[in-house]
């Protein structure tokens, strides 16, 4: 029975030596892993920042160049009929989609659903009100609606999602 004591008075320090030597290490190594993940998330954000903000830019310009009034200062030209005008306004915002549509991969999906909701707007904006003007008459008569439907709405859903780029911007950066 002495014997048997004795190995238990031996083997219970060295197991509780072990077991808090086994907690400390596995603490520690969680640690350094967590460590390691947060630099490798660091190094990321650093690579990825410049190309959020570049998608961020790119996209507030999007939106001022799909503005209905910017869009027909950029498109419109003497001699136009409705007709012609309207299919290069809609020809112009459709390019300008797809020229900025890979910038949704850097933001939110909620904050690119802004951005096709502006951009349907100014495209059935434009459609709803051609269709209420002569195609032959002068574009001078399509232009006029147009700065009309502009000046009637109280905000437009491209002043919409520029203000949500700025704020995703804002929080995401």
């Amino acid at each position: 029975m002495e014997i048997l004591l004795e190995i238990i008075k031996l083997t219970i320090p060295g197991l509780l030596t072990f077991l808090a030597a086994y907690f400390v290490l596995k603490t520690y190594m969680e640690n350094q892993q967590k460590l390691q993940h947060l630099k490798i998330q660091q190094e990321q954000q650093k690579s990825s920042l410049p190309l959020r903000l570049q998608a961020y830019e790119r996209l507030s310009l999007f939106c001022e160049r799909i503005s209905l009034p910017n869009l027909l200062l950029r498109v419109r030209k003497p001699g136009m009929s409705n007709g012609e005008l309207r299919v290069s306004l809609l020809l112009a915002v459709q390019q300008e989609y797809e020229h900025n549509i890979t910038q949704q991969v850097y933001v939110s999906s909620q904050l690119w659903e802004i951005i096709k909701f502006a951009r349907d707007e100014s495209v059935n904006a434009i459609s709803i009100i051609a269709e209420k003007t002569d195609t032959k008459s002068d574009a001078k008569e399509l232009a006029g609606m147009l700065f009309n439907y502009v000046n009637q709405q109280e905000v437009m859903a491209v002043e919409k999602a520029l203000l949500a780029i700025k704020k995703e911007a804002a929080t995401r950066l």
